[in-house]
């Protein structure tokens, strides 16, 4: 059998109104943008929602608009994909790599702390000024698990930075303090601005997209004219009975505004988020269950003051207790069928921040160690139960057949 790493959740509705979208004759940026970006605002509590063609671009923007300057210092995970750092240095910023709290892999604030007394007393590479303001903070929740948003908050101001949420993985998720406290949603005055993403892959897709979410008016209206040139009136404003002909470019900006085929596909899986989300947390339970005996592995955690998007389920091996190393594991999942991949190589022992800033290994030993044991099993909506099935019989006979 094969199990693919990820299979999207698409039906009718969506072929339906993209079909209708095309015979509109209105494709790029328009109504059902607006719709979109609406809808979105009311699903996560936000005042502003930015509809945009990726979670990079969103970043991008948010950053942008918070003020980021060349040389300003952006505290940001080790443990990431690339969008998180490189719209930092888009703008000539300096990324300061925190490193993971060993049990969720989000960003650990004790080592936020660490990273910024390191740059003060110039333990951090010796490319990095010891006096680079630090003024922002982009978390980042691994896998769709909500770090402590207050904590993040508190932890910013500390620092005199501005927080931006990578929300990449996040949706739709929640956290709350204390057992009795309110549920809050990612992206309800969780930070200045919450980015998330709509890849293909993702807890929502609309093949590529993104969106940012603020209740900051003038953030959200400095995101919407740089995600169209820098233009004081966008598309859909110029060309509907009540726009006017005329623009003016009032900052160079960029293309990163979504189209109306792709918002076409977003608000049907808008609609089916929760339903979706319901079914990954079965599965990922499913996995929590079979799993939870076979010792040659740990599992991600799922706490009861969190609501877990579970856009990822990764597991970790235990090395010391196999005869064979993940890359020998993950082939031997691959000759069954089942896909997998790896979140993520962290960002201090990519290529790029070695040899710009001098980033080390030790520099981040968490996120050092922790990387070469993970693996991220299948988990998506569609899965079937003999999908899950197999997914659980390999990885348990692999573990046995190579325990130590």
């Amino acid at each position: 059998m094969n199990v693919p790493f990820f299979r999207a959740s698409l039906g009718d509705a969506e072929i339906s109104e993209v079909v209708a979208v095309l015979r509109s004759g209105w494709l790029t940026s328009g109504p059902l943008v607006k719709r979109f970006e609406a809808e979105f605002a009311a699903a996560v509590g936000a005042q502003h929602a930015v509809a945009l063609n990726s979670a990079t671009a969103a970043l991008h923007l948010a950053v942008e608009a918070m003020g980021l300057r060349p040389g300003d210092g952006v505290l940001v995970p080790s443990m990431t994909f690339a969008a998180t750092a490189e719209i930092v240095r888009y703008l000539g910023a300096v990324p300061l790599i925190v490193d993971s709290e060993p049990v969720t892999l989000n960003m650990s604030l004790e080592a936020l702390d660490r990273t910024v007394s390191d740059l003060r007393e110039g333990r951090l590479p010796a490319s990095i000024p010891r006096d680079t303001p630090i003024v922002g903070v982009i978390p980042v929740h691994v896998g769709g698990l909500m770090m402590d948003m207050d904590a993040v908050g508190r932890a910013a101001s500390r620092h005199g930075a501005w927080v931006v949420e990578d929300a990449a993985h996040a949706f739709p998720a929640s956290w709350r303090a204390e057992a009795d406290a309110p549920w809050i949603r990612c992206g309800e005055q969780t930070a200045a601005v919450s980015c998330y993403s709509f890849y293909a892959n993702k807890t929502i897709t609309t093949g590529e997209g993104g969106m940012a979410v603020t209740d900051n008016e003038a953030v959200a209206g400095r995101m919407r004219t740089m995600s169209l040139h820098g233009l004081s009136r966008d598309a859909w404003g110029r060309f509907t009975a009540g726009g006017t002909w005329d623009y003016r470019i009032i900052a160079p900006g960029f293309k990163y505004n979504l189209t109306d085929i792709a918002a076409a596909i977003g608000v049907h899986q808008l609609a089916a988020a929760e339903q979706m989300r319901l079914r990954r947390s079965e599965v990922a339970h499913s996995y929590l269950a079979a799993l939870s005996e076979v010792d040659k592995i740990e599992l991600p955690v799922d706490p009861v003051d969190r609501i877990h998007s579970w856009h990822l389920f990764p597991i970790r091996l235990r090395l010391d207790r196999l005869s064979i190393n993940r890359a020998a594991f993950i082939e031997a999942l691959r000759q069954e069928g089942i896909g997998t991949s790896v979140h993520w190589r962290p960002l201090h022992l990519h290529p790029y921040y070695e040899s710009t800033f001098g980033w080390r290994p030790d520099h981040c030993p968490v996120a050092t160690r922790e990387w070469e044991r993970l693996i991220s099993l299948p988990i998506f909506p569609s899965m079937t139960d003999a999908e899950l099935s197999h997914v659980v019989q390999t990885v348990t006979a692999i573990a046995r057949k190579h325990r130590r």
